[in-house]
């Protein structure tokens, strides 16, 4: 317990600056809304001047941009980026930090490795939940504020629960980076690295439309645009982001408690 409230408190100052650049930046996108809704047919003839591709990668739907839920996932995937740095560079510092010269004092202490790792897991998991609420609270009362029509809200909240689901992911992999890479130099820029390097699949693949490339990044696990039209996830999807964030977590767990830790 004192492991796990010790790690709380230094995510503290984070999941703040976090929780409320999310908050601010969704306040921000929606309310240049009802610019957009105002001037519909601008908008689609402007918008029809753009590649296939280019909408698709945007998550532009020229027949639906002019309702919220058409213009939502447009805005929705830079949250998701910024998400997924949070979660990433939570996962890779939770026993990066502690191999940079730590780690010796915290393993003499009467508990297990499993206890740490699971300790500071749980502060992280906690750290991007409280992220997730004030996202939900801010972004749906913001939506029901601006919408011009009846709004789903029901679809609304599926898309923007998969913020929640994406840093799952993204916490998984960056623990399972962790420990799998020796004494990680700068966290920042694995973090970077990685979820840009992600990021720059999902634009390829939405601009080439090959669907193998798809299963390479977790930002196309969840469709937005399918989510939006259809108020469901894709079952297939969602049985591969669990799989992928229960083999990274395992692994970490397997190779922390037998990795050698220097001093």
């Amino acid at each position: 317990m004192n492991m796990f409230l010790h790690e709380l408190k230094a995510y503290r100052k984070s999941t703040l600056l976090w929780t409320l650049s999310l908050a601010i930046l969704i306040i921000l996108f929606l309310s240049i809304f009802p610019v957009f809704s105002q001037n519909a047919e601008e908008m689609k003839k402007l918008l029809e001047g753009y590649p296939e591709g280019i909408r698709k990668a945007l998550g532009i739907s020229i027949d639906s941009f002019t309702t919220l839920l058409g213009f939502y996932p447009f805005v929705f995937g830079y949250i998701l980026l910024c998400g997924a740095i949070q979660a990433m560079h939570l996962g890779t510092s939770l026993i990066a930090k502690e191999m940079k010269g730590t780690a010796e004092f915290l393993l003499v202490k009467p508990v297990t490795r499993h206890q740490v790792i699971t300790a500071k897991l749980l502060a992280a998991l906690v750290s991007i939940i409280i992220t997730n609420i004030v996202y939900l609270l801010v972004s749906s009362l913001m939506a029901t504020f601006i919408s011009t029509e009846t709004l789903t809200i029901n679809t609304f909240l599926l898309v923007s629960l998969t913020l929640f689901y994406l840093q799952l992911i993204f916490l998984a992999l960056g623990m399972l980076f962790s420990v799998v890479i020796p004494k990680i130099k700068s966290i920042l820029s694995v973090t970077l690295g990685t979820v840009f390097g992600f990021f720059i699949i999902n634009l390829l693949d939405s601009s080439v439309g090959e669907k193998s490339i798809r299963y390479l990044s977790p930002f196309e696990y969840f469709d937005i645009t399918y989510i939006s039209k259809n108020a469901s996830y894709e079952i297939p999807y969602v049985i591969l982001s669990l799989a992928v964030i229960l083999v990274a977590m395992g692994t970490s767990y397997f190779v922390f408690a037998k990795k050698d830790i220097g001093a």
